[in-house]
């Protein structure tokens, strides 16, 4: 298999370009601002210019192209809307179409900001999205456009994602470990959400659980996240325990106390019940990955 994989440098991308060198498949990353240290062919792109892409793939003739590329800082979304329609929108409906001409598989990110986190059950991937803020709506713009080009992408929505960026010989923690531990080190109290519900998504079992719905040949919407669905606080304390830190460190908080320019939903906890059922196998547990993430530093 040849994979093209758009934002090589971002967090849940270069675990993409990692665990696809793991399983010996012919590797491609682009990038837009920051190159990654990776042994495989790498170009700069951005994700707007349709011409550049179609070069890309005249180039390589991946089979499957994977599209991490993404304007994820949520507040920024808000200040720049037209941006994040035009990275998060319109540019995936753009590749997407191009791979369609050419019989390209095509793979989109996601997100659980879809949702308007009123529910108090989890979602499925059938439940209804409303999303409340630009970035989920650009997003979900973004859902529709590949799902009305592409005769059979896959769609992928993870949730409040973390782990190792691997895109340096020195690998780094980011998202929300990195911000905790950081803290604890600093012997800062640190005040965590009580009244928000996620579903963590690590970025290495995410890519690896992505790949594994390519080799099946998975189509539609999939959400790949943990079996656990926790407050920001419970993570917090999970991460704090791993650590070898006391739980009097942390304090409870809300999302009221901070002052944000963009809303944030209280519960995007996502169902992982179509996935489990495709791959006969479970999702891991929050425990279990922060365990993991442990052991890899």
């Amino acid at each position: 298999m040849y994979v093209l994989i758009t934002g090589a440098s971002g967090l849940l991308g270069s675990n993409v370009i990692t665990e696809s060198h793991s399983r010996d498949y012919a590797v491609v990353g682009t990038y837009h601002s920051v190159r990654p240290e990776f042994d495989v062919p790498l170009r700069p792109l951005d994700v707007r210019n349709t011409e550049s892409f179609v070069e890309l793939l005249d180039e390589f003739e991946p089979s499957v192209v994977v599209n991490c590329a993404a304007m994820t800082d949520v507040d920024n979304c808000e200040d720049n809307p037209e941006r994040a329609r035009e990275i998060n929108h319109r540019a995936p409906g753009k590749l997407s179409s191009v791979c369609a001409e050419r019989g390209t598989d095509f793979v989109h990110i996601s997100t659980d900001y879809v949702f308007d986190g009123q529910s108090e059950r989890r979602y499925d991937v059938d439940s209804t999205p409303n999303p409340i803020q630009m970035y989920g709506t650009s997003k979900l713009a973004g859902e529709r456009a590949v799902r009305s080009t592409h005769p059979s992408p896959l769609v992928v929505r993870p949730s409040f994602i973390y782990g190792v960026n691997r895109r340096c010989d020195t690998p780094s923690v980011e998202g929300f470990p990195a911000w905790v531990r950081s803290r604890l080190k600093s012997g800062e109290r640190i005040p965590l959400f009580t009244d928000q519900h996620v579903t963590p998504s690590r970025a290495g079992p995410t890519a690896a659980t992505l790949l594994d719905l390519v080799e099946t040949e998975a189509k539609g919407v999939y959400h790949v996240a943990s079996r656990s669905c926790v407050t920001p606080y419970e993570f917090g304390r999970k991460l704090a325990r791993q650590y070898g830190y006391q739980d009097d460190v942390l304090a409870e908080s809300s999302q009221a106390d901070v002052d944000r320019k963009a809303t944030r939903p209280s519960n995007t906890c996502l169902s992982v019940r179509k996935v489990e059922a495709h791959l006969e196998r479970p999702q891991p547990t929050l425990h279990q990955d922060v365990v993991r993430l442990a052991d890899s530093l």
